[in-house]
């Protein structure tokens, strides 16, 4: 007992003899300077580096899927969201956006309000709000339109990078192939775009077709680790534990032999919208033709009012006369101006894009046709 009162005496006297502890130091909170308005272009290094890829996240993917299917005919479009680092445009979600009634005005206004509440209220989450362009929803593959080609200016006109628009073909995906392409607009066609300028002269200088209003940019989907191994699971035959353990089951995504029925699937339709579009571009052609033969009247006859005029006073200069004064041709004669062939080139488009997909389809057709033939013993 005397033993531990020496002992707890000399702990307290080496306690007492030792320095009081120091009190922790306080961490001071790190302050951060806004970034001047004028200067924030100036730092962002992202926006000097060149768009190559668009990576479409694997639930975006599903989505988009999901959306065009519901949606009534090839409505379905929405905005994607994300991020632009080194040259990879990552898109990580989206919404979609409701279809715009026959109140152009109204139906404007009201998407515009649905736009802001939904990425409000994906900041308020502290989700991906960054909008880096848009999804359309198509069907085989035309998707050459002035809707497309409208948003798609003002995204880039607006957007860091400009981003892309993601183009979904459904028809595709009913086949079994399902398809995801990402494009933006060419320099060369944004700039006449802007000039609201798609005259004869205006495509010949900036070397416009149907081919150069867009560009494509490649796109790859990635799919998370988890979300692989979930469908790799439900791919693999489970066992039975009512049956021991020992059976098998079938496997959760039966075989689908849906590719090797010999009927055209579609065909019919690929041919109706295809001269439906031709017919839509004889009868623009027909119109531009109309028009230009009106400008031509009334240049003809400013022309000769002209030549007329010049005639007069020559004669009347010989006469000793002072000549007339020489009137605006543009007040006395209303040219009127050349006609866009923006719409040309959008139904040419489409025109391509049906062709397209109509070879797709009945060469796969052919092919097999010939694998019957040759499976059935015929020559």
């Amino acid at each position: 007992m005397a033993t531990q009162t020496a002992a707890t005496s000399m702990a307290a006297a080496l306690a007492a003899s030792l320095p009081a502890p120091s009190a922790a130091p306080v961490t001071t909170a790190p302050t951060y300077e806004a970034i001047p308005a004028s200067m924030s272009k100036v730092i962002d290094i992202e926006a000097e580096i060149p768009l190559h890829t668009v990576q479409l996240d694997g639930l975006v993917a599903t989505k988009i899927l999901k959306h065009a299917r519901e949606a009534p005919a090839s409505t379905a479009h929405g905005l994607l969201l994300g991020l632009d680092l080194d040259g990879v445009l990552e898109v990580s979600n989206s919404f979609p956006l409701p279809h715009g009634g026959d109140d152009d005005d109204k139906a404007t206004k009201s998407l515009a309000r649905y736009q802001g509440s939904m990425l409000r209220s994906l900041r308020e989450v502290q989700s991906d709000d960054s909008v880096v362009g848009f999804y359309q929803a198509t069907s085989l593959g035309a998707f050459f339109n002035q809707s497309i080609i409208d948003t798609q200016a003002i995204h880039q006109d607006k957007l860091r990078h400009g981003g892309v628009v993601v183009v979904h073909d459904i028809t595709q995906t009913a086949r079994g192939n399902t398809s995801f392409r990402a494009f933006r607009l060419t320099a060369s066609f944004l700039d006449a775009y802007k000039k609201s300028n798609f005259s004869s002269a205006s495509l010949i200088s900036h070397r416009l077709t149907f081919s150069s209003i867009l560009e494509e940019v490649p796109l790859k989907v990635r799919a998370n680790p988890l979300l692989s191994s979930f469908l790799g699971a439900l791919a693999e035959p489970s066992s039975s534990p009512e049956l021991g353990g020992g059976s098998k089951t079938s496997e959760t995504f039966p075989p689908n032999f849906h590719v090797l029925e010999l009927g055209a699937t579609g065909l019919t339709r690929n041919l109706e919208q295809m001269v439906e579009a031709i017919d839509n571009y004889r009868t623009e052609e027909g119109n531009i033709a109309y028009l230009s033969r009106q400008i031509a009247r009334e240049r003809a006859k400013a022309e000769n009012y002209v030549a007329k005029r010049k005639e007069e006073n020559q004669a009347r200069v010989a006469q000793g006369l002072a000549p007339l004064p020489e009137e605006d041709v543009t007040r006395l004669f209303k040219i009127p101006p050349e006609p866009s062939r923006l719409e040309s080139l959008l139904l040419l488009g489409q025109i391509d894009a049906y062709a397209k997909s109509l070879g797709g389809t009945a060469g796969a057709g052919l092919v097999k046709m010939y694998g019957a033939k040759a499976g059935s013993g015929g020559v």
